[in-house]
C-alpha cells in the first residue's frame, strides 16, 4: 500500500438516488517526530514522503539552520511511534533515546511496501538530524511541547514570543519583477502537478517558481499546507539555493501568517496564494518587504504588499473605493428614495456622507455612497 494514499471502503449516498459501497482513496496522515542530536524537537502530522526535505525546511522555518552545510546527516530511527506525542521505542531498546537505526534518510519517494517496514522494524516516522560543528542546537524553549497538527503548524509553540522568528535573509531588496500574465499562469501549473490530490482530493500543494523565467522548480503535496511549504523550502536548502532570490512561492491555500513567515525565512521575495491573506500576514509582508499576492485566479489577483514587483504593461490603473465605501444599486435607491438611504447610512455610520456617480463603464449602474472620515 502506498504511504501517500490509502484505500478504504466507504458508502456513497446520492439524494434521491442509489446508495453504493465502493473503495475510496484517502490522504495518509501520520506523525513524524523530528529529533535534533537525538533530542525530540517536534511532532508534526504529515503525509509521508520527502520527510528529509520536511525536516530541513522545518529547521529553516524555525531559524535553527540557514544553509545546507549546517546539517551533517539526517537518519530515520528504527521503531514506531507508540502514541502521538508519547514515548517511542527504538529497535535498540531505548525509549526517547539518542540511538537511531542505520537507515539513511532519503528525499526519494516513500517506501511502498508494508512488508519492508515490518521486516526492518522501521515505520519511517522518526527522523534524527545531526548538526554540523558550531551550529547551535535548538534551546529547550524552542522545543515544542505539543503536536503540530496537519491544519496548524504554530499550535505547538510554547509562548506568543516564539511565534515570531527573525530571518537570516532580507527580501525587501530583491530585484524580482514579474509580468502579471506569467504570474497568472502559476495556479494552473500547480494544479496540473497535484497527482496525489487527483487521487484523494485531500492534499495541499506548494511550489517554487523561477520568477524570471516562469520555470517550475519544485512541487510538493501534503495534508498540511505548512508541511508542503516546509518540503519546498527543504528542497531549496538541499539544492543550496537559499535565499531563494527572484523566486515565487505558490500555495494552493490561503496566505496565513505562518506561511508568510516561512517564505521570509527562506528569503523568497514573493508569496502567491489562490485564496485570501490574513490581516497578520499582510502586516508581516509589508514590514518585511515581501510581495504578497492573493486571490490569484484566472486573470485577476490582489497584491496586498509591494505591488511594484508585478508589472502589467499597457494597462492603466484606477483608484477603487475604500473598504468602508458602500455600493447601493441605483434601482434600489429609486425604490426607497436616496434621501432615506442616506439618512439610514448616517444612523449606522455617524460621519459625513456624500454621493458621487460611478463610471458608466461598470457592469451595473450604482450610486457610490462614500463615507468621509
Amino acid at each position: 500500500m502506498s504511504r501517500i494514499a490509502a484505500s478504504r471502503r466507504v458508502t456513497r449516498i446520492r439524494v434521491g438516488g442509489q446508495t453504493t459501497s465502493r473503495a475510496h482513496f484517502l490522504s495518509v496522515e501520520e506523525p513524524l517526530e523530528i529529533r535534533v542530536e537525538g533530542q525530540p524537537l517536534a511532532v508534526t502530522m504529515r503525509t509521508p514522503g520527502n520527510d528529509v526535505e520536511l525536516a530541513h525546511g522545518f529547521l529553516v522555518s524555525e531559524g535553527i539552520i540557514h544553509h545546507r552545510e549546517h546539517i551533517l546527516t539526517a537518519r530515520y530511527c528504527a521503531g514506531a511511534v507508540r502514541g502521538v506525542g508519547g514515548n517511542t521505542t527504538d529497535s535498540v531498546g531505548s525509549v526517547n533515546g539518542n540511538e537511531c537505526g542505520t537507515t539513511p534518510a532519503s528525499p526519494a519517494a516513500p517506501i511502498e511496501s508494508d512488508a519492508f517496514e515490518t521486516k526492518h522494524g522501521n515505520t519511517y516516522n522518526i527522523l534524527d538530524v545531526a548538526l554540523a560543528p558550531g551550529v547551535e542546537p535548538p534551546s529547550a524553549e524552542q522545543a515544542r511541547a505539543f503536536v503540530s497538527t496537519s491544519s496548524c503548524g504554530l499550535c505547538g509553540k510554547a509562548s506568543i514570543d516564539q511565534v515570531r522568528t527573525e530571518s537570516e535573509f532580507e527580501v525587501d531588496c530583491d530585484p524580482l519583477s514579474i509580468d502579471a500574465g506569467m504570474l497568472a499562469s502559476f495556479p494552473g501549473v500547480l494544479r496540473r502537478g497535484q497527482a496525489a490530490f487527483d487521487r484523494t482530493g485531500g492534499l495541499h500543494a506548494a511550489a517554487l517558481f523561477n520568477g524570471n523565467t516562469g520555470e517550475l522548480l519544485v512541487l510538493r503535496e501534503d495534508i498540511g499546507r505548512h508541511n508542503a511549504v516546509d518540503k519546498v523550502i527543504g528542497w531549496a536548502l538541499m539544492q543550496d539555493i537559499l535565499p531563494a532570490r527572484s523566486c515565487v512561492l505558490m500555495v494552493s491555500s490561503r496566505a496565513s501568517f505562518e506561511i508568510t513567515q516561512k517564505a521570509i525565512m527562506a528569503g523568497v521575495p514573493m508569496l502567491a496564494a489562490v485564496s485570501a491573506a490574513s490581516s497578520l500576514a499582510v502586516d508581516l509582508a509589508r514590514e518585511a518587504g515581501l510581495t504578497l499576492v492573493g486571490f490569484l485566479r484566472g486573470d485577476t489577483m490582489v497584491a496586498y504588499s509591494a505591488p511594484e514587483r508585478v508589472t502589467n504593461d499597457g494597462a492603466g490603473t484606477c483608484e477603487a473605493p475604500d473598504a468602508d465605501t458602500i455600493l447601493i444599486p441605483e434601482k434600489q435607491l429609486a425604490t426607497v428614495g436616496s434621501k432615506k438611504a442616506e439618512q439610514s447610512l448616517r444612523r449606522r455610520h455617524p460621519r459625513k456622507t456624500s454621493r458621487t456617480r460611478t463610471s458608466r463603464s461598470q457592469n451595473r449602474k450604482s450610486l457610490r455612497l462614500v463615507l468621509a472620515g
